[in-house]
This record gives structure tokens, C-alpha cells and sequence, in this order.
């Protein structure tokens, strides 16, 4: 796995030079278990009948034509223009989950870098698939995030604006709207019924070629990648071929239906080398319902730390299975800690139905719904109980951004932050008591990124002062006038001290 990178299958274009021909010429007719002969020397047998095998090939479907037909209309190209995303980043031994966004832009660096130069208007591309006649689009967040300009082309050959009516980072879908007439939305299809060796298509615009189809099977089902800040994760794999500018486009089951949105893929180079992810349909319809009636996804919350069953814990616990979410910790004042929950409890299940690891967990108490009762059913001490609870609410992930000029003219620091909890903070691999703002976003040609802020970083001080809210931090900005900055970040569990000059 050290040698393995993971990418998101993202906007941008590499044009693709010195392919051999040899390889291009490849192809022909595949012969099974008979020998290529002349005509004269064939045998009369051979004529007599096809096989059994070949007549129930011939009279089946030969050819996902039809399929891709009625489908392909439904899948579109995302083109945005502004502060997107646009690095080409990889991870790499150290950082196995940063995203793969597409091509840099010319002359930039990645804000925090060395250097910091300015960078100009970034470009990228990705796709997207229509869900509704009037005009909505589900794509990825990391296609769309930061963009001040959206288009996007139809397969008809138009290229109308779109708008962002919201974007949720914890799932990494993001929902569009255009004012566009003829189009065809492609049915949802149910994921969770989807079995490992179904064959499906993906279907994109994969390094700006232009919309291509591929096909493979579902490889595996219920993935986690770790990739996304703080994310809902549990992915369809499949072999598919799937490369940047894929991202955000479908993957079709032999119904026609709409049951992925490719997202990622693992590779050591950026290509395709068959591993490749999208996100569930079920859970894109829970974050469209959310996006167009609220413009934001609301999630519930148990408030613990969980981590999966190994065989060793199994054997330590007395547990009959390998399987279940064991608690690490237990957040004060929380759903779990008002229902009775422990440091070493073991959830076996929620709701009735049986919790395999962490993440399962984790997704199936998400999308229960703020406010709601659960039944837990847990080992302690090696004997079953059941607990009930009524869950919370997972803080707002949206960004709140310090984008507005302070007091006496003052440029603001220029981050997207959010309070500091204690999933993120274990999700960032720092210690649970851990205070400050977590940077989602740093503006380029700020003072956040002259400082050398990235995202990820966790702003605990400025000026000596501790800042554990949005309103905390502004004030302290505010109050430092035209001196710099003090700032006491912590990276990846390393104190640092920075400096963010007021110009």
C-alpha cells in the first residue's frame, strides 16, 4: 500500500503523446478452443451448428448501444473558472489523502507553499449528471468548490451558466441548477441493492477528450478511503475505467439507472489502473433532497470515537464476531454520554441492523436525522444490552469564511475555518483536547497564504490569545492593527508559530 496513491478522478487535461501504434492496432477476433484455419482446410463440422454457448450469446445483447443511448444524454462537462481548486496534488507516502485536482495553474503554487506567488483565474473541468427535467445537476464538491464561474455543456452541443445552489464537502457532492429547456434527467437507481459482479458503465469526460464510456463490474462495495475532512464514505469500487475529469459522472447499472457518482481513484501515477470509487446513489439522494430543500445537509451525531473490531480485540472483548464499532472515547455532555455509553463498549448494531465496522456506523447514524431515538444494541464486559439515545446534530461544516475587511480597513486573514471538535481533531491524528479553528479553505493572494496557513491546520492562538470560534478569530485579526500577526498553528500534531503581515 506505501507504493499505492489515491486521486480524485478530477478536472484538468494532459494531452497523452508517443502511444505505440502496436498498441492502437491491437485487436481482431478472439478464437476460443479452435484453431485459425484456411477455408479449404476447415472442417464441414465446423459449419454444421454453433455451440450452444454461441447461440445464447447471439440471441442476448451484444452491443450496450441502446443503453448508452437513453443514458448518455443525461451526462454532461462541468467547466469552472475562478479560486477552484485546480493543484495536482498526489498523495504520497506521508499523506496517502490529499486530492487530485487537475492541471495547475501556470506559474502557481499551492497557497502556503514557497515563494507564494500570485496566482491568476484557475480552469478546470469535470462532469456531471442531470437528476431532474428543470435543470438540477449533481456533481462533486471538489469539481465545483471555489468556483466563481460555472458552465456546463450538454451533450446537444449548448453551454449554459449554471448556479450552486449548495455543496456539502463531508460527501463531496455539490448540486447545480440551469435554466435549460429539453433536458433528461437520468433515474436513481437503489445502490444498496447492487451486488459485487454486476456489470456496469461509467460514463464521463475523462483528461477533456470529450464524453467517453467504459465499462467493468462493481469490484466491492462499502469502501472508505479516509480521504474527505471529516467525510461520509461508503463508495461502490469498480473496475470501470475511470481518470481525472470523470469526477462527478455516472456510473450506470444495466437498468439504465443511476447508481454512482464517480469520485476517486487509486493509482501510483494518476491513471487509471482500475480501482476506482463512486459514491452510492442512495446517499446522493439524501444529499439532493437536503441540498434543494435547505441548501445544506443537516447529519446526526452519537458523539464518540469509534474505531473497527480487530480478531485480537475480538478475542480481548469476548466477542462471538469479528465485527462491530468499539468506543474510544465518549465527548462530554453528549448523546452518548446522557444515554450511558462507555470507553470500551462495543455497538453491535443500530436500529435493528447490524454494525460491520466504524464506518457503517458512523454513516448510518448520519443520515437518522438530528433529534431523532436510536436503539443501540451493545457488549460490555462480555454481555449484550440495549441502550436507546436521541441524537444530535452534527455542527454546520460549511465553511465560515474570514473574507470581510476589518476595522480601520484591515484585509482580513483570508481562511475558511470551523470549530475544532473531537472527530476531527482524531481524524487529523491530534490529541482529542486539541482547541482551535481547523483552515477547510485558505483564499489565494491573502495573508493567510503569505503566512504559509494551509488547509488542515488548526489555528489555536493569534496574538497569544486563544481563538476556539469564527467570532473570536475576527476580533483578534481585527485588534491587531497594522502590526503582523502572531499565529500559533498546529500541523499535524507539530506547534508552530507563523507570522500574516497586513499587506
Amino acid at each position: 500500500m506505501d507504493s499505492q496513491r489515491v486521486h480524485v478522478a478530477a478536472r484538468g487535461l494532459r494531452p497523452f503523446l508517443g502511444v505505440s501504434m502496436a498498441a492502437l492496432l491491437i485487436g481482431g477476433t478472439l478464437w476460443h478452443g479452435v484453431a485459425a484455419q484456411s477455408p479449404a482446410s476447415t472442417p464441414a463440422s465446423v459449419h454444421a451448428a454453433p455451440p450452444a454457448v454461441a447461440r445464447d450469446i447471439a440471441a442476448g445483447r451484444t452491443s450496450y448501444a441502446d443503453l448508452v443511448k437513453a443514458v448518455a444524454p443525461s451526462v454532461v462537462t462541468i467547466r469552472v473558472e475562478g479560486r477552484a481548486e485546480a493543484s495536482q496534488t498526489s498523495f504520497d507516502q506521508e499523506d496517502l489523502f490529499r486530492r487530485f485536482f487537475g492541471e495547475r495553474p501556470s506559474g502557481g503554487e499551492r497557497p502556503g507553499s514557497r515563494g507564494q506567488a500570485r496566482q491568476p483565474k484557475s480552469h478546470g473541468l469535470g462532469s456531471g449528471v442531470v437528476v431532474s427535467n428543470d435543470g438540477y445537476i449533481l456533481t462533486n464538491h471538489h469539481v465545483v468548490n471555489g468556483a466563481d464561474d460555472i458552465k456546463v455543456d450538454l451533450q446537444d452541443g449548448r453551454t449554459v451558466k449554471a448556479t450552486l445552489v449548495g455543496s456539502d464537502q463531508p460527501s463531496d457532492l455539490a448540486l447545480l441548477k440551469v435554466a435549460a429547456t429539453g433536458l433528461k434527467a437520468i433515474p436513481l437507481g437503489n445502490s444498496d441493492a447492487v451486488e459485487v459482479g454486476d456489470v456496469v458503465l461509467a460514463i464521463g469526460n475523462p483528461l477533456g477528450v470529450g464524453q467517453t464510456v467504459t465499462m467493468g463490474i462493481v469490484s466491492a462495495k462499502s469502501r472508505a478511503t479516509g480521504l474527505g475532512e471529516g467525510g461520509y464514505e461508503d463508495f461502490l469500487q469498480t473496475d470501470a475505467p475511470i481518470n481525472r475529469g470523470n469526477s462527478g459522472g455516472a456510473l450506470i447499472s444495466m437498468k439504465g439507472e443511476l447508481i454512482g457518482i464517480n469520485s476517486q481513484i487509486m493509482s501510483p501515477s494518476g491513471g487509471n489502473i482500475g480501482i476506482g470509487f463512486a459514491i452510492p446513489s442512495n446517499m446522493a439522494s439524501h444529499v439532493i433532497s437536503a441540498l434543494r430543500t435547505d441548501g445544506r445537509v443537516r447529519r446526526a451525531q452519537l458523539g464518540v470515537s469509534v474505531q473497527d473490531v480487530t480478531s485480537d480485540l475480538a478475542d480481548s472483548l469476548n466477542l462471538k464476531a469479528v465485527s462491530g464499532a468499539i468506543v474510544s472515547g465518549v465527548s462530554n455532555d453528549s448523546p452518548a454520554s446522557r444515554a450511558g455509553l462507555k470507553r470500551g463498549d462495543v455497538i453491535l448494531s443500530f436500529n435493528g441492523q447490524a454494525v460491520p465496522n466504524a464506518n457503517a456506523l458512523k454513516n448510518r447514524v448520519a443520515d437518522s436525522g438530528p433529534g431523532s431515538r436510536a436503539t443501540l444494541s451493545i457488549s460490555r464486559d462480555g454481555k449484550q444490552q440495549d441502550m436507546h439515545v436521541t441524537l444530535g446534530e452534527v455542527e454546520n461544516k460549511l465553511a465560515q469564511r474570514d473574507d470581510g475587511a476589518g476595522e480601520g480597513g484591515q484585509a482580513s486573514l483570508g481562511v475558511a475555518v470551523a470549530p475544532l471538535n473531537a472527530e476531527t481533531a482524531q481524524q487529523l491524528g491530534l490529541p482529542r483536547q486539541t482547541k482551535g479553528l481547523v483552515v477547510q479553505e485558505v483564499q489565494p493572494d491573502s495573508r493567510a497564504a503569505s503566512a504559509g496557513i494551509q488547509e488542515g491546520d488548526v489555528i489555536q492562538e493569534v496574538n497569544q490569545q486563544p481563538v476556539q470560534t469564527v467570532a473570536a478569530l475576527k476580533s483578534a485579526v481585527q485588534q491587531g492593527g497594522t502590526r503582523p500577526l502572531l499565529l500559533l498553528v498546529n500541523r499535524e500534531g507539530h506547534d508552530l508559530f507563523l507570522t500574516a503581515s497586513a499587506s
